[in-house]
Order: structure tokens, then C-alpha cells, then sequence
């Protein structure tokens, strides 16, 4: 496999990949139901999840779930900016999970290290001016809409081909403004205008997104795919929280195959699973 950056300006710089927890601070996003959307409950999760071995601590307050509609951006703030205050100043390594340039400088005015736009800078054209100003890395993943209409988007003849081939685009649309080469960090989108059969493809294909030469994160934690392929014998999927160890899988793999970092709602088993990869690639390395 192409050799994949293995580290991002202004965060850790491990020998293995990193493992960034999710701090949903919403009250209907998939994975959690709003087990975290209070205040002082969503900053104690986040210390909780450093405590079990995450690197990165991503607080979002908008849910992209299919189907979920947008919050104003009163509330958004409302939601994320204290939790990133109050984890930033403990020393956590914090990311801003927003499609929001106003959010996003507003985050890291209190202390985040990254921005996180499922949207790629295509949901508000002025986040990477806003990126660009902060100097802090930016996840530009590959995205064709909200989540209200995503599902009928996921059209593809090859879906490596196609979404290399659109992430090129938007991550020479963001370097033209303003922001640097070693400020991105690119995403493929599992489950964004994908179905499973694409999420599929695109671990597969991991390869092909290596070329573009950037670092590169994966969010399968609990997503529909898994869910789908550890269907019971009647069809119904796997629960969201019952696919964790099938994301703590994915992880191994994709921390084998070079992967910069990983996003997961469970974080101790996958911090396992990213050490447990990079004792194996050393091994190899060395016989």
C-alpha cells in the first residue's frame, strides 16, 4: 500500500494511528440517543474517553444521521462551545465536528485543535477562509449532501474512482482558500451518500485514497454497513451499540493498512486494536 502521512501539525505524533472518541452533544444522533447531550455529562465523557485511551476528543452538537435536520446555529454554539472550553482546558486534544465556519472559529477560539466538516467545506463556503486563518488541521471528507437526501444521492459506477476523484476536487478548491498542504486530513465518508456495498469497496480501496498523499481518518464506528452484515437470521440489523466489535475490526485493519486515525464512540477496545496493528506492521518490518 502507498505510504500514508502519519502525522498532523498541532497533535500528537504517535508510531501507530491515532483514535479520536465521539462526543455527540445532541439529542438524536444514531449511536447514542442523546446519552450525552448534557453540559456537564457530555465534558465527563470526554475525559472519560481519554482516560480509556483516545488521542482526539470530537464534540459535535449537530446530528448527521440520514434523515436528521439541521439545528440553528444559536443552538449548535450553545451546544458544543462550553464542552470545548471546559476539555480544552484540561488539556484534551479536542476536534469541532461542524459543517459551520462560525462554529468552527468559535471552537477553536476556545481551544480546539481540529476541524471536522462532514461536508468538506461544501455545507458553508466560508469555512476554509476560516480554517485557513486558524492554522489548525482540517478533515475535508467526501460529501454530497445533508442528511435529509444523502441516501438518494448514493449513485456511483465506481465508487473508489469517483470519490478519490471528487475529494481531489474539493481539496484543491480548499488549498485555493488559503489553506496548507499539512492542514488537511482527508475522509471518504462511510455511510455519507454510500451504502454498504460502497463502504465496502472504499476500506478496500483504502490504496487508491493513499495517493493523494494526505492522512486519512475513518468513522465506521457503529454505522449501518456493520450493522447490516451482522444481520440476524430474520434480516433485522445488529443494533448500533452491539457493532463494536465489528468496528473494533475495521480499526485493526485500518490502522494495518496506514490510516492516520480512526473515529469511534467506543474507545477502549479500539485503543487496543490500533497498537495491537502497529506491533504487527513492526513485526513485519522487521523480518
Amino acid at each position: 500500500m502507498t505510504s500514508l502521512p502519519t502525522s498532523v501539525p498541532g497533535l500528537a505524533a504517535e508510531e501507530r494511528c491515532l483514535v479520536m472518541g465521539v462526543v455527540n452533544v445532541t439529542p438524536d444522533s444514531f449511536s447514542d440517543g442523546g446519552e450525552w447531550f448534557d453540559e456537564t455529562v457530555a465534558i465527563q465523557h470526554g475525559l472519560d474517553l481519554v482516560a480509556e485511551g483516545a488521542d482526539i476528543v470530537d464534540v459535535g452538537g449537530e446530528s448527521t444521521r440520514p434523515g436528521a435536520a439541521r439545528v440553528p446555529l444559536d443552538e449548535e454554539l450553545a451546544r458544543v462551545v462550553p464542552v470545548i472550553r471546559a476539555l480544552s482546558a484540561e488539556g484534551v486534544a479536542v476536534s469541532v465536528d461542524t459543517m459551520r465556519a462560525e462554529v468552527a472559529r468559535a471552537a477553536v477560539a476556545v481551544g480546539a485543535k481540529l476541524v471536522n466538516d462532514v461536508s468538506g467545506g461544501l455545507a458553508d463556503p466560508a469555512m476554509p477562509r476560516v480554517v485557513a486563518a486558524t492554522g489548525v488541521p482540517y478533515v475535508v471528507m467526501h460529501w454530497r449532501g445533508h442528511s435529509h437526501d444523502m441516501d438518494n444521492r448514493a449513485v456511483y459506477t465506481d465508487v473508489v474512482t469517483e470519490v478519490r476523484e471528487e475529494l481531489t476536487k474539493r481539496v484543491d478548491l480548499v488549498l485555493a482558500e488559503g489553506v496548507s498542504e499539512d492542514q488537511i486530513v482527508i475522509d471518504p465518508g462511510l455511510g455519507f451518500a454510500k451504502n454498504a456495498a460502497h463502504n465496502w469497496a472504499l476500506l478496500a480501496g483504502a490504496s487508491q485514497l493513499a495517493e493523494l498523499g494526505y492522512p486519512l481518518l475513518i468513522g465506521a464506528s457503529r454505522k449501518r454497513f456493520l450493522g447490516r452484515l451482522l444481520a440476524d437470521a430474520d434480516g433485522s440489523p445488529r443494533p448500533f451499540g452491539r457493532s463494536d466489535d465489528a468496528t473494533v475490526a475495521v480499526t485493526a485493519l485500518a490502522a494495518h493498512a496506514g490510516a492516520w486515525c480512526v473515529r469511534v464512540h467506543q474507545v477502549g477496545p479500539n485503543a487496543d486494536a490500533v497498537r495491537v496493528a502497529a506491533a504487527w506492521k513492526r513485526a513485519g518490518a522487521n523480518t
